[in-house]
């Protein structure tokens, strides 16, 4: 039996993403003190998985979602005011401390570069990078309260591949990376900042990605790991760069890819 819980008895029938959530989360909140993580877009794919777990620690979520009902009944999860996207939003409810800030929602604008138009451009932008410096500025009085805070912002595969038909995603989530090894310089020591880029992801923003069986084995076979990512491969990373075991790690992107950024078969 891990710390989270769980029996380790039958390894031999987990998924690979069971296997993360058995080994490598757990390890993240061996401190048994109650701590405080915001999640933005809380309430579908990554972000869900992520609240989720954290939930499932004994942690308490403060959550920016418009899905509060989810987890309305669990004692440790609160809500904050969504709607981080319009100019006069401000972030009630927050707690005077807090140790870990998550924001992941994001967009999946897949378009040839000709057929781009420039509100294509700024869409993507305003929610993965404006929207993710709305949320950080709002939260950090409380972040560096705790003294030892982490943030974790997502980017994708495609920044460091050039794929085609992701160039206005593409800028966006390099823009997330640029901000967030200029934040994890900013705010050392006391808070670290760090990244995810995934590959392709069964969330519901990849489900017109993922319609059809014959598309979801076409992307897998894309992967040297031959199959798509889960939320909960990228929710385990995510919750150990936000505890005390990760430390020592900041102003870093993280592949989470199946291999697809650095393998060749």
């Amino acid at each position: 039996m891990n710390c989270a819980g769980k029996s380790t008895a039958n390894l031999g029938s987990s998924s690979p993403s069971e296997h993360l959530q058995l080994f490598l989360f757990p390890i993240v909140f061996l401190v048994k003190k109650m701590k405080n993580y915001l999640v933005a877009g809380a309430s579908s794919g990554i972000g869900k998985a992520i609240t989720q777990q954290l939930l499932d620690a004994g942690q308490n979520v403060f959550a920016i979602t418009g899905k509060a009902e989810i987890w309305k009944e669990h004692p440790n999860f609160s809500s904050v005011a969504g709607g981080f996207l319009e100019n006069d939003w401000q972030a009630v409810g927050l707690p005077e401390t807090l140790h870990g800030l998550v924001y992941s929602p994001g967009t999946i604008n897949l378009k040839p570069f000709r057929g781009l138009k420039p509100e294509d451009f700024r869409n993507d932008f305003e929610v993965n990078v404006i929207g993710a410096v709305k949320v950080i500025q709002s939260a950090l009085k409380a972040l560096k309260a705790s003294g030892q805070a982490s943030v974790v912002l997502f980017s994708t595969v495609a920044v460091s591949q050039g794929m085609p038909y992701h160039s206005s995603i593409a800028a966006s989530k390099g823009a997330v990376e640029g901000l967030v090894r200029s934040l994890a310089a900013e705010f050392a020591p006391a808070i670290r900042v760090n990244a995810i880029a995934p590959s392709l992801t069964a969330t519901p923003l990849a489900e017109k990605l993922l319609s059809t069986p014959e598309r979801v084995e076409a992307s897998a076979k894309r992967h040297p790991l031959q199959r798509i990512g889960q939320p909960q491969d990228i929710a385990a990373l995510a919750c150990f760069l936000l505890g005390t075991e990760a430390s020592w790690i900041s102003g870093q992107v993280f592949g989470v890819d199946g291999g697809l950024s650095t393998l060749r078969l």
